[in-house]
């Protein structure tokens, strides 16, 4: 893992498309490519979005430690790159991936499996229509 340089190769009619956040971050969310389940979200820089596209490797920029990681490098649980898409905003990349392992740091298969906050919404509740 390598501290954070400039940005940097990313193709120029990607950079110009991407709206970041302030800090130059957008947010990655990852998803199985074959079940559609969503695994995690990471932050990317243009740099990270750069090594993505062109490693066939997820890598995001890490906020708390400020430096770039590489989804395995460390965990052995690989994220291989299958398809990167912007949404329609261009301020969230999508990278539908095949994972080895868990894609939660506590060793969960998806980020997602706990705290539920509202499950089958549909069993009795009124639609905003009804």
């Amino acid at each position: 893992m390598t501290s954070k340089p400039s940005a940097g190769s990313l193709d120029t009619e990607i950079a110009a498309r991407l709206k970041r956040s302030a800090d130059g971050l957008v947010p990655a969310i990852a998803q199985q490519y074959d079940t559609g389940e969503v695994l995690m979200l990471g932050w990317m820089d243009d740099e990270a979005l750069h090594r993505t596209l062109t490693t066939g490797r997820c890598t995001y920029w890490s906020r708390s430690r400020q430096e770039y990681w590489v989804k395995g490098d460390t965990s052995g649980h690989f994220q291989w790159v299958k398809s990167v898409a912007l949404d329609c905003d261009a301020d969230t990349v999508l990278v539908k991936v095949d994972q080895v392992g868990a894609a939660c740091h506590t060793g969960a298969r998806t980020c997602f499996d706990e705290g539920v906050l509202l499950k089958d919404a549909d069993s009795g509740a009124s639609g905003p229509d009804q």
